[in-house]
């Protein structure tokens, strides 16, 4: 019998720590549509629930997952074109801020200017802005500022003008979300390391006296064909792979001067404690302590944006939970 999802077939380990978005949702509103955080670790918050459920009007507890956003510069901006003959996207110009390129190892900036990109704006295919995260100050210590692209909504004169004002500039997860939202999150899962088909992919023990082995797959396969498919479930890495979940609520959006009043006692395990902006995700997010989660516009949202009010957020420490 088949056991264990090929949805996310081969397993393969993520490449790089920064998850990569490869969908943005088409916004005709001129604003970024992501930003970035960092994991710290969960919590649960007590509020009237204001949904149509069962639960409707009564007091609930509810897990959240704590993401740390700390200073974020938009440092330039790429405008692509389309080559007619593949079709694929290709760099038509790139724009930077000379002092916040510097700042992440960029030396030689382009001399294009904003300005005479306006005559031309609408014949560029797309224009995105380039944006760093400075994790100075973060709870589990990272110094190293990671660099990352952001889609803009709205036509393309009005994305030159977003970039114009947004360039050398720092931006808030504030200005980019609002309490109640539903968001997609993209990170890389825990990393499990070597693992058998068992815990891999689910599949049942064998009985004592079958083969002198317990925790395998009863067969490789057919004779015909004369080898092992791709479809049996074996032995190898778990975890750390890129995933997306869709439609996390924003229960909380806070600034830097209310750090104190989600950290728990003790700090987070694996982080420690939270010390710039930060925002409440309904629910748990992929990623161990410190992973590099992203947020984007949903793509799919189920419900209008509504803003819950929490009564309560706990505080009580969770090493050893």
């Amino acid at each position: 019998m088949r056991r264990g999802s090929l949805e996310y077939w081969p397993h393969r380990r993520a490449k790089k720590l920064m998850a990569r978005v490869r969908h943005w949702t088409e916004s005709k509103e001129p604003a970024l549509l992501g930003f970035i955080g960092f994991k710290a670790g969960m919590t649960h918050v007590m509020y009237v629930d204001n949904s149509n459920g069962p639960a409707k009007g009564t007091e609930i507890a509810e897990p959240v997952t704590v993401l740390e956003v700390p200073k974020v510069y938009v440092y330039g901006a790429r405008f692509y074109s389309k080559n007619p003959q593949t079709g694929y996207k290709q760099v038509a110009e790139e724009v930077y801020d000379k002092q916040l390129a510097k700042n992440v190892g960029i030396l030689q900036t382009s001399k294009t200017d904003i300005s005479k990109l306006k005559d031309k704006a609408d014949s560029f295919e797309d224009i995105t802005v380039l944006a760093y995260v400075d994790p100075m100050g973060v709870g589990f210590g990272t110094k190293k500022r990671m660099r990352f692209e952001l889609a803009l909504g709205g036509s393309n004169k009005e994305k030159l003008e977003l970039v114009e004002k947004l360039l050398g500039k720092e931006v808030k997860i504030s200005d980019v979300f609002k309490t109640g939202e539903y968001v997609d999150v993209t990170s890389i899962s825990k990393g499990k390391g070597w693992e058998g088909p068992v815990r891999r992919f689910g599949v049942a023990r064998q009985r004592r006296k079958a083969t002198g082995r317990i925790r395998h797959v009863g067969t490789l396969g057919p004779f015909k064909p004369p080898k092992v498919l791709y479809t049996v479930p074996m032995a190898g890495g778990l975890g750390h792979n890129y995933r997306t979940e869709l439609n996390k609520r924003i229960m909380k959006i806070g600034s830097q001067s209310e750090a104190s009043s989600i950290n728990v006692s003790g700090g987070f395990p694996h982080y420690g404690v939270v010390r710039n902006d930060f925002v409440l995700v309904h629910g748990s997010v992929p990623g161990a302590p410190g992973m590099l989660v992203r947020l984007r516009k949903a793509l799919r949202p189920v419900k209008p944006a509504t803003e819950q009010k929490i009564n309560a957020i706990s505080l009580k420490s969770k090493i050893g939970a």
